[in-house]
């Protein structure tokens, strides 16, 4: 499907950037998640339809075709064997369908979102968090467009052990804004999910970023809804397991996944900025076992 004329306009960068930002980011993303949830097929439909004029919506791999409401298509499932993993236990693989962003070394703790535009473990993480185990590891930034399938699965065998959860601002994560707002994952709603690997019990860890009209991150292995109403509590223990490809949890839209992993760990050799993946193809390759 061909991007309209009113999408190409959109896709300029100033209009783009003042549209999607110099506006009232909260209060708009709440009213689209009061909106998502209309269960109307007409209001539905329309929704459907406008949404497509900005995008390249393709729902031929999706499990349900006709949605009640907005959120609905956004949280939409895939059908049974639209995406494959890759069984290799030295393989981590991606934990959603993206276009991969800022990726390499971490320089100490410091990570680049944009070419200029440092910041911190530390600030990405929050104040409670030790970031050591990943200083000097490997990072990958996974954008999902709104027209991606919008659920994230566990990129190995892995147990999750802690998620720290930061509210903050919805900025767009979209290239034009990471080139413009400094330190802008650290200042958006975010969820840090620690976890380790059953191969070799190395450390990894999962940061959901929130953004404008999305704001809102469900956990299946936690009771809450993580949004921008949500008072906590902030840091949540838990041992929740997972088998690669398992699902974890969606976000309502679409936003940004970053993944962290310790010294040792390497990405595959075609993970470069602009590379668009898929679900569960490979990654990072884990160290080499002794």
């Amino acid at each position: 499907m061909k991007i309209s004329s009113l999408g190409k306009i959109f896709q300029q960068e100033d209009i783009n950037f003042l549209v999607t930002n110099r506006v009232p980011r909260q209060l708009l993303t709440r009213f689209l998640g009061w909106f998502s949830q209309i269960r109307h097929p007409l209001v539905c439909r329309a929704s459907i339809a406008v949404w497509r004029l900005f995008t390249e919506l393709d729902l031929s791999d999706s499990r349900q075709q006709r949605f009640a409401s907005l959120h609905e298509c956004f949280t939409r499932e895939l059908l049974p064997g639209a995406r494959t993993f890759d069984t290799d236990p030295q393989v981590l693989t991606s934990p959603c369908d993206a276009i991969v962003g800022e990726c390499g070394a971490t320089l100490g703790q410091q990570v680049f979102q944009a070419k200029g535009f440092p910041y911190t473990l530390q600030d990405l993480f929050g104040p409670s968090q030790e970031t050591t185990p990943f200083h000097d590891g490997v990072y990958v930034t996974l954008r999902l467009t709104s027209a991606m399938y919008h659920r994230f699965h566990a990129p190995h065998d892995c147990e999750v052990e802690h998620v720290t959860y930061l509210s903050g601002d919805t900025w767009n994560v979209n290239p034009i804004a990471l080139a413009r707002v400094e330190r802008l994952f650290c200042r958006n709603e975010r969820a840090v999910l620690r976890a380790r690997l059953a191969h070799g019990g190395h450390p990894i860890a999962l940061v959901p970023v929130a953004a404008i009209l999305v704001a809102s991150i469900r956990l299946h292995f936690l009771n809450v809804l993580l949004h921008l109403r949500y008072r906590g509590p902030n840091e949540i223990v838990c041992q929740s397991r997972f088998a690669k490809g398992d699902e974890m949890g969606w976000f309502q839209h679409g936003s940004t996944i970053i993944v962290f992993a310790p010294q040792g760990f390497r990405l595959c050799e075609d993970i470069q900025p602009g590379l668009r993946i898929a679900l569960g193809r490979a990654l990072m390759h884990l160290p080499a076992a002794d």
